[in-house]
């Protein structure tokens, strides 16, 4: 696809893929102990993230099934919502058990919270765009 055809992501989205790559990066450097605990589970949220978003994006709110396809992808912009909330616990429960350091940590809140704002607009944007 040439540069002109291709979308661009949502900026919701970048900012998810931005949050995974760093959790990734975190996490392969965790100490044995927390590899298949907090370190697996931060990997998976912060992929169920994108993968929701995608998923949400995908949901086309035309037609007679209007109402219908609009509560499909709010569920889906929920999901990741939770999800995004979830992985800040879990941040925030690594951070205490020194499993990551202070500035991964504050990187991740702020990648989260970017992400939880961003997802927030989007699903008032959709509220006021389809009036639902």
């Amino acid at each position: 696809m040439s540069k002109e055809t291709r979308h661009p992501d949502l900026t919701v989205m970048v900012k998810a893929k931005e949050l995974c790559t760093y959790v990734l990066k975190v996490t392969e450097r965790m100490e044995k102990k927390y590899r298949y605990t907090l370190s697996l589970r931060l990997q998976n949220m912060s992929m169920e993230i994108i993968e929701f978003l995608y998923l949400a994006n995908e949901v086309y709110v035309t037609g007679q099934n209007k109402h219908v396809k609009y509560e499909e992808r709010r569920q889906l912009q929920q999901k990741a919502l939770a999800r995004i909330k979830m992985l800040a616990y879990f941040t925030t429960l690594a951070m205490e058990h020194r499993a990551i350091l202070m500035k991964q940590f504050a990187q991740i809140s702020k990648l989260t919270s970017d992400c939880q704002n961003l997802i927030a607009a989007w699903i008032k944007s959709d509220q006021r765009r389809f009036g639902i």
